[in-house]
């Protein structure tokens, strides 16, 4: 039996040993070998197998270190898929676990020195959410899987097509009610066609007192408009009598408008769906002016500064342009604020019922905390909403931003 089989003592030791994790300083990536000190270390550095590997390492070295780099990401990102998906956790504790691992592709051997710089590499890439706090750095995966983008698009899909046959059902609605304000009001007079209204009559009673009746105008073919109720005209009946028999004719015609009240009911079953549908816990907008309410970017100087959204990730997360320094953040929208212009200026509704419509500032309620906005854009144009609060509405960047 040979020095070193298998089954032989030292072997065996050798192999008890081995087990637990070594030092990174002492393993040598191209030839996969661990040494347990720096002496064996040395020597495997003077050895000829190594030195057959660094040949072949220095004919191609940043090909070899971009290979380990894209194994070692793919390999870190895979255990993030499996191990924690939809947690956000230290970058350090995820690595203590990668690493359990012996034959894990190591770090010195890709072109990231420390951990804090694939971190960074993660977040910049947006192949993981990143957050810098004071226990270290904090990483969130992003699952890109197809499966999922799939699933995200033919969502997004059904979204729009709700949100067409949502605009087909209001312009439907509106122009019933177009048509049933054309229907009551009064009918034009015309000068070449007869007049439908007769003339006042006068009844001549033997005291003296003349009474006029005016009947109302007859109603039109084809609809259903009851005739207008007569009204008296008086010449000597007296004014008190003439004030209370028109005040009930008025009283009598404004409680026959039910139709209206109807539409009116109407639209506000349909403001009800709208706000349903398109209330969302996410309300981050391309192209919309926020403030920075972090505090841990106060140091740096960003604290209560506005900026831009560039981009919105993942619908939470928006890179944010500061509007003074140029500098690109990538900050959470629950450290981010809405910002309300003067009046007049342009807003967009990023949330609610009209959710991405684009609008006017009219005036602001200080005392609720609402605003009064016009829609400028889109199949609500010109509607007037009196009550949106602050945190559905943002102003809008200028062009050129």
């Amino acid at each position: 039996m040979g020095k070193n089989e298998f089954l032989t003592p030292k072997a065996i030791a050798n192999r008890i040993k081995a087990k637990g994790l070594q030092k990174l300083r002492w393993y040598c990536q191209m030839c996969q070998k661990q040494c347990r000190d720096e002496n064996g270390f040395k020597c495997h550095c003077m050895s000829e197998g190594h030195q057959r590997q660094m040949q072949v390492f220095g004919q191609n070295p940043t090909r070899i270190i971009e290979g380990y780099s894209e194994e070692f990401e793919k390999s870190f990102l895979e255990h993030m898929k499996r191990s924690h998906r939809f947690s956000r956790i230290a970058a350090t504790v995820v690595y203590n676990e990668y690493i359990n691992d012996r034959h894990h592709v190591h770090m010195n051997s890709t072109e990231w020195a420390t951990l804090t710089e694939f971190v960074k590499y993660l977040g910049r890439t947006g192949k993981c959410k990143v957050d810098e706090t004071p226990k270290g750095w904090f990483i969130t995966y992003i699952d890109r899987d197809s499966e999922t983008l799939f699933k995200e698009r033919m969502k997004n899909k059904r979204i729009k097509a709700d949100m067409a046959d949502e605009e087909k059902q209001e312009k439907e609605i509106m122009k019933q009610i177009e048509k049933a304000a054309q229907l009551m009001q009064p009918p034009n007079s015309d000068p070449d066609q007869p007049s439908l209204v007769e003339p006042p009559r006068e009844l001549n009673v033997e005291d003296g007192v003349k009474i006029g009746f005016s009947l109302g105008s007859l109603a039109r073919p084809g609809t259903k408009e009851k005739p207008e109720a007569s009204r008296v005209a008086f010449d000597e009946v007296g004014e008190e009598k003439y004030e209370e028999i028109n005040n009930g004719n008025n009283l009598k015609r404004k409680g026959s408008g039910g139709g209206k009240s109807t539409l009116d009911e109407l639209m506000r079953d349909e403001e009800k769906k709208k706000e349903k549908m398109n209330r969302k816990d996410y309300w981050l907008h391309e192209g919309t002016v926020v403030k920075v309410m972090s505090k841990a970017l106060a140091e740096k100087g960003y604290y209560k500064q506005k900026g831009v959204v560039r981009k919105v990730i993942d619908k939470y997360v928006g890179e944010i342009e500061m509007l003074e320094s140029k500098h690109v953040l990538r900050v959470d929208q629950a450290e981010l604020e809405t910002v309300i212009p003067q009046v007049g200026g342009r807003v967009k509704i990023v949330n609610g019922a009209y959710r991405g419509s684009l609008a006017r500032l009219l005036g602001v309620d200080t005392e609720h905390f609402c605003a009064k906005v016009q829609i400028e854009k889109g199949p609500y144009e010109g509607r007037v909403l009196k009550a949106v609060e602050y945190e559905d509405i943002c102003k809008v960047a200028q062009k050129g931003w």
